[in-house]
Protein backbone atom coordinates (compact mmCIF):
# COMPACT_ATOMS: atom_id res chain seq x y z
CA UNK A 1 0.00 0.00 0.00
CA UNK A 2 1.33 3.57 -1.05
CA UNK A 3 2.17 5.50 1.58
CA UNK A 4 1.01 9.00 1.96
CA UNK A 5 3.42 11.99 3.65
CA UNK A 6 0.92 13.95 5.05
CA UNK A 7 3.43 17.34 5.32
CA UNK A 8 4.15 19.22 2.50
CA UNK A 9 7.24 19.88 0.65
CA UNK A 10 8.39 22.21 -1.76
CA UNK A 11 10.26 21.33 -5.34
CA UNK A 12 11.57 24.77 -5.99
CA UNK A 13 13.12 25.85 -10.08
CA UNK A 14 16.31 28.55 -10.46
CA UNK A 15 17.30 29.67 -13.90
CA UNK A 16 19.79 29.05 -16.24
CA UNK A 17 21.43 30.04 -19.04
CA UNK A 18 18.30 31.03 -20.88
CA UNK A 19 15.75 31.85 -18.49
CA UNK A 20 15.31 33.89 -15.00
CA UNK A 21 12.85 35.23 -12.55
CA UNK A 22 14.82 38.55 -12.12
CA UNK A 23 12.18 40.10 -9.38
CA UNK A 24 8.67 40.39 -8.27
CA UNK A 25 6.19 42.10 -6.52
CA UNK A 26 3.06 44.24 -6.35
CA UNK A 27 0.77 41.42 -7.93
CA UNK A 28 3.91 41.08 -10.48
CA UNK A 29 6.88 38.89 -12.06
CA UNK A 30 9.90 39.98 -14.02
CA UNK A 31 11.43 37.40 -16.02
CA UNK A 32 14.13 36.75 -18.86
CA UNK A 33 13.33 34.27 -21.76
CA UNK A 34 17.34 34.94 -23.52
CA UNK A 35 17.67 37.89 -24.35
CA UNK A 36 13.99 39.09 -23.70
CA UNK A 37 12.50 40.60 -20.51
CA UNK A 38 8.97 40.42 -19.54
CA UNK A 39 6.29 41.42 -17.13
CA UNK A 40 3.37 39.08 -16.09
CA UNK A 41 1.02 39.26 -13.72
CA UNK A 42 1.72 37.16 -10.27
CA UNK A 43 -1.28 37.46 -7.74
CA UNK A 44 0.64 35.72 -5.44
CA UNK A 45 3.61 37.92 -4.99
CA UNK A 46 2.38 39.59 -2.36
CA UNK A 47 5.35 41.33 -1.22
CA UNK A 48 7.53 44.54 -2.81
CA UNK A 49 10.16 44.10 -5.64
CA UNK A 50 13.54 44.48 -4.83
CA UNK A 51 14.89 46.37 -7.67
CA UNK A 52 13.98 49.90 -9.55
CA UNK A 53 14.87 49.19 -12.59
CA UNK A 54 12.00 46.76 -14.17
CA UNK A 55 13.03 47.54 -18.08
CA UNK A 56 11.20 44.87 -19.98
CA UNK A 57 10.05 44.44 -23.56
CA UNK A 58 7.00 43.73 -22.79
CA UNK A 59 4.34 43.28 -20.59
CA UNK A 60 1.20 41.10 -20.56
CA UNK A 61 -1.90 43.89 -18.73
CA UNK A 62 -4.66 41.08 -17.51
CA UNK A 63 -8.01 41.92 -18.32
CA UNK A 64 -10.86 42.95 -15.56
CA UNK A 65 -11.99 39.13 -14.87
CA UNK A 66 -9.35 37.68 -13.34
CA UNK A 67 -10.10 33.99 -15.33
CA UNK A 68 -8.76 35.27 -18.13
CA UNK A 69 -8.27 38.60 -20.63
CA UNK A 70 -5.70 40.97 -21.49
CA UNK A 71 -2.98 41.65 -23.86
CA UNK A 72 0.60 41.94 -24.44
CA UNK A 73 2.14 45.60 -24.60
CA UNK A 74 5.71 45.68 -26.41
CA UNK A 75 8.33 48.46 -25.39
CA UNK A 76 10.71 46.87 -28.35
CA UNK A 77 10.82 44.67 -30.97
CA UNK A 78 9.57 41.05 -30.19
CA UNK A 79 9.98 38.19 -32.64
CA UNK A 80 5.83 37.13 -32.80
CA UNK A 81 6.86 33.74 -34.40
CA UNK A 82 9.35 33.15 -31.51
CA UNK A 83 12.96 32.88 -30.87
CA UNK A 84 14.80 29.53 -29.52
CA UNK A 85 15.70 28.64 -26.09
CA UNK A 86 17.39 25.37 -24.57
CA UNK A 87 17.49 23.75 -21.20
CA UNK A 88 20.23 21.07 -21.95
CA UNK A 89 19.46 18.91 -24.80
CA UNK A 90 16.14 20.15 -25.10
CA UNK A 91 15.78 23.29 -27.39
CA UNK A 92 12.32 24.94 -27.93
CA UNK A 93 10.31 27.99 -29.48
CA UNK A 94 9.64 30.71 -26.53
CA UNK A 95 6.58 32.73 -28.19
CA UNK A 96 4.19 35.34 -25.88
CA UNK A 97 0.96 33.88 -26.50
CA UNK A 98 -2.49 35.50 -25.95
CA UNK A 99 -2.56 33.41 -22.78
CA UNK A 100 0.15 35.19 -21.41
CA UNK A 101 2.14 32.00 -21.64
CA UNK A 102 5.41 32.02 -23.31
CA UNK A 103 4.77 28.77 -24.64
CA UNK A 104 6.83 26.52 -21.76
CA UNK A 105 6.42 26.70 -17.69
CA UNK A 106 9.79 27.01 -16.54
CA UNK A 107 8.20 25.72 -12.77
CA UNK A 108 8.37 22.38 -14.63
CA UNK A 109 11.97 22.17 -14.49
CA UNK A 110 12.27 20.29 -11.06
CA UNK A 111 10.18 18.32 -12.02
CA UNK A 112 11.24 17.32 -15.53
CA UNK A 113 14.80 16.17 -13.40
CA UNK A 114 12.40 14.44 -11.10
CA UNK A 115 11.13 12.32 -13.49
CA UNK A 116 14.75 11.85 -15.09
CA UNK A 117 15.55 10.52 -11.79
CA UNK A 118 13.07 8.02 -11.41
CA UNK A 119 13.78 6.47 -14.87
CA UNK A 120 17.43 7.14 -14.51
CA UNK A 121 19.32 4.09 -16.82
CA UNK A 122 16.48 3.10 -18.40
CA UNK A 123 16.12 3.08 -22.12
CA UNK A 124 12.86 1.37 -22.33
CA UNK A 125 10.56 2.98 -19.85
CA UNK A 126 7.17 4.01 -21.38
CA UNK A 127 5.70 7.31 -20.53
CA UNK A 128 2.43 9.06 -20.77
CA UNK A 129 2.39 12.81 -21.14
CA UNK A 130 -1.33 14.40 -20.67
CA UNK A 131 -2.30 17.67 -22.03
CA UNK A 132 1.56 17.38 -23.02
CA UNK A 133 1.03 21.20 -24.65
CA UNK A 134 4.59 22.31 -26.50
CA UNK A 135 6.59 18.94 -25.71
CA UNK A 136 9.03 20.44 -23.24
CA UNK A 137 9.14 17.31 -20.68
CA UNK A 138 8.03 15.08 -23.41
CA UNK A 139 11.44 15.46 -25.37
CA UNK A 140 13.14 15.62 -21.75
CA UNK A 141 11.32 11.71 -21.07
CA UNK A 142 12.31 10.54 -24.45
CA UNK A 143 15.88 9.98 -23.57
CA UNK A 144 14.60 7.45 -20.85
CA UNK A 145 12.34 5.61 -24.02
CA UNK A 146 9.13 5.50 -25.90
CA UNK A 147 6.85 8.83 -25.28
CA UNK A 148 3.23 9.29 -25.99
CA UNK A 149 2.03 13.17 -26.16
CA UNK A 150 -1.67 14.09 -25.95
CA UNK A 151 -3.37 17.14 -26.58
CA UNK A 152 -6.11 18.68 -27.47
CA UNK A 153 -4.74 21.38 -29.38
CA UNK A 154 -3.34 20.77 -32.96
CA UNK A 155 -1.39 23.79 -32.77
CA UNK A 156 0.04 22.55 -29.21
CA UNK A 157 1.13 19.23 -30.71
CA UNK A 158 2.69 20.81 -34.04
CA UNK A 159 4.81 23.29 -31.80
CA UNK A 160 6.03 20.56 -30.08
CA UNK A 161 6.73 18.58 -33.25
CA UNK A 162 9.19 20.80 -34.36
CA UNK A 163 10.31 21.32 -31.28
CA UNK A 164 11.72 17.63 -31.66
CA UNK A 165 13.10 18.90 -34.79
CA UNK A 166 14.63 21.80 -33.30
CA UNK A 167 16.60 19.44 -30.58
CA UNK A 168 17.53 16.95 -32.88
CA UNK A 169 15.09 14.43 -31.92
CA UNK A 170 12.22 14.12 -34.54
CA UNK A 171 13.35 10.39 -34.74
CA UNK A 172 13.07 9.63 -30.97
CA UNK A 173 10.14 7.05 -30.47
CA UNK A 174 7.45 9.47 -29.70
CA UNK A 175 3.64 9.05 -30.28
CA UNK A 176 1.98 12.49 -31.27
CA UNK A 177 -1.72 12.31 -30.60
CA UNK A 178 -4.45 15.35 -30.47
CA UNK A 179 -7.36 13.86 -28.56
CA UNK A 180 -9.14 14.36 -25.67
CA UNK A 181 -7.16 13.52 -22.38
CA UNK A 182 -10.00 11.79 -21.17
CA UNK A 183 -11.29 9.81 -23.76
CA UNK A 184 -7.10 8.92 -24.74
CA UNK A 185 -6.84 7.31 -21.61
CA UNK A 186 -10.16 5.34 -20.98
CA UNK A 187 -9.25 3.83 -24.63
CA UNK A 188 -6.26 2.89 -22.87
CA UNK A 189 -7.35 1.71 -20.26
CA UNK A 190 -9.42 -0.65 -22.32
CA UNK A 191 -6.44 -1.78 -24.56
CA UNK A 192 -4.29 -3.28 -21.30
CA UNK A 193 -2.03 -0.45 -21.81
CA UNK A 194 0.97 -0.14 -19.03
CA UNK A 195 3.30 2.90 -17.95
CA UNK A 196 6.35 3.33 -16.61
CA UNK A 197 5.54 7.11 -15.31
CA UNK A 198 2.57 9.57 -16.34
CA UNK A 199 2.36 13.36 -16.26
CA UNK A 200 -0.62 15.21 -16.57
CA UNK A 201 -1.44 18.68 -16.16
CA UNK A 202 -4.84 19.63 -16.64
CA UNK A 203 -6.05 23.05 -16.91
CA UNK A 204 -8.69 24.13 -14.65
CA UNK A 205 -10.98 24.68 -17.39
CA UNK A 206 -10.94 23.30 -21.61
CA UNK A 207 -12.37 22.05 -24.07
CA UNK A 208 -11.74 19.14 -26.50
CA UNK A 209 -10.63 18.76 -30.06
CA UNK A 210 -14.78 18.18 -30.14
CA UNK A 211 -15.78 20.38 -28.00
CA UNK A 212 -15.80 18.24 -25.11
CA UNK A 213 -16.06 20.45 -22.12
CA UNK A 214 -13.30 19.55 -19.21
CA UNK A 215 -13.80 20.68 -15.48
CA UNK A 216 -11.18 20.37 -13.36
CA UNK A 217 -13.37 19.34 -10.13
CA UNK A 218 -15.60 17.47 -12.38
CA UNK A 219 -13.15 15.31 -14.29
CA UNK A 220 -9.96 15.07 -12.22
CA UNK A 221 -11.14 12.11 -10.03
CA UNK A 222 -12.31 9.86 -12.83
CA UNK A 223 -9.31 10.47 -14.77
CA UNK A 224 -7.07 9.94 -12.22
CA UNK A 225 -9.09 6.54 -11.67
CA UNK A 226 -8.64 6.16 -15.35
CA UNK A 227 -4.63 6.47 -14.55
CA UNK A 228 -4.00 4.58 -11.59
CA UNK A 229 -5.33 1.66 -14.21
CA UNK A 230 -2.28 2.19 -16.45
CA UNK A 231 0.25 1.76 -13.99
CA UNK A 232 1.53 -1.40 -11.87
CA UNK A 233 3.88 -1.97 -9.04
CA UNK A 234 6.93 -1.98 -11.52
CA UNK A 235 5.72 1.34 -12.66
CA UNK A 236 8.44 4.66 -11.50
CA UNK A 237 5.54 7.68 -11.14
CA UNK A 238 2.48 9.61 -11.65
CA UNK A 239 3.37 13.09 -11.26
CA UNK A 240 0.21 15.68 -10.71
CA UNK A 241 0.35 19.35 -11.38
CA UNK A 242 -2.54 22.05 -10.67
CA UNK A 243 -2.48 25.81 -11.64
CA UNK A 244 -4.59 28.69 -10.47
CA UNK A 245 -7.38 26.69 -8.44
CA UNK A 246 -8.99 27.62 -4.90
CA UNK A 247 -7.59 24.54 -3.53
CA UNK A 248 -4.80 22.14 -1.20
CA UNK A 249 -2.34 20.24 -2.24
CA UNK A 250 -3.21 18.01 0.25
CA UNK A 251 -6.74 17.38 -1.71
CA UNK A 252 -4.92 16.36 -4.74
CA UNK A 253 -2.63 13.89 -2.68
CA UNK A 254 -5.86 12.49 -1.08
CA UNK A 255 -7.40 11.76 -4.06
CA UNK A 256 -3.93 9.66 -5.70
CA UNK A 257 -3.93 8.02 -2.35
CA UNK A 258 -7.33 6.34 -3.25
CA UNK A 259 -6.50 5.96 -6.99
CA UNK A 260 -3.28 3.94 -5.74
CA UNK A 261 -3.14 2.72 -2.34
CA UNK A 262 -3.45 -0.72 -3.65
CA UNK A 263 0.32 0.01 -5.23
CA UNK A 264 3.62 0.36 -3.02
CA UNK A 265 5.38 3.20 -3.07
CA UNK A 266 4.96 7.16 -1.63
CA UNK A 267 2.32 9.67 -2.27
CA UNK A 268 3.83 13.51 -1.50
CA UNK A 269 2.28 16.92 -1.96
CA UNK A 270 3.43 20.21 -2.20
CA UNK A 271 3.69 23.70 -3.82
CA UNK A 272 6.02 24.30 -7.34
CA UNK A 273 8.09 27.45 -6.90
CA UNK A 274 11.22 29.23 -8.60
CA UNK A 275 13.64 31.19 -6.50
CA UNK A 276 14.61 35.07 -7.98
CA UNK A 277 18.09 34.90 -9.24
CA UNK A 278 19.95 37.56 -7.46
CA UNK A 279 21.54 37.07 -3.66
CA UNK A 280 19.06 36.44 -1.00
CA UNK A 281 16.37 35.54 -3.72
CA UNK A 282 12.43 35.09 -2.54
CA UNK A 283 10.86 31.83 -3.88
CA UNK A 284 7.94 32.76 -5.69
CA UNK A 285 4.88 29.88 -6.00
CA UNK A 286 3.88 29.15 -8.81
CA UNK A 287 1.40 25.84 -8.68
CA UNK A 288 0.43 22.64 -6.66
CA UNK A 289 1.57 19.29 -7.20
CA UNK A 290 1.00 15.56 -5.81
CA UNK A 291 2.68 12.83 -6.99
CA UNK A 292 3.11 9.00 -6.42
CA UNK A 293 6.72 7.09 -7.05
CA UNK A 294 6.63 3.24 -7.08
CA UNK A 295 9.74 1.34 -4.77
Amino acid sequence: MARLVLQPGLMIGHGWDHFALVDSGHGRKLESYGPYRFIRPEPQALWSPRQADWAADGEFVPGSDEDGGGRWHFDQSVPRDGWPLARGAVRFTAACTPFRHLGFFPDMAPVWDWMGERLNGRDDAATLNLFGYTGVGTLSLSQFGPVTHVDASKKSVAQARINAGLSGMEDRPIRWIVDDAVKFTAREVRRGRRYDGIILDPPKFGRGPEGEVWRLEDGLPSLIGECASLLDKDSRFLFLTVYAVRMSSLALAGLLDEALRHLPGTIEHGDLAIAEQHEGGRVLPTAIFARWSGD
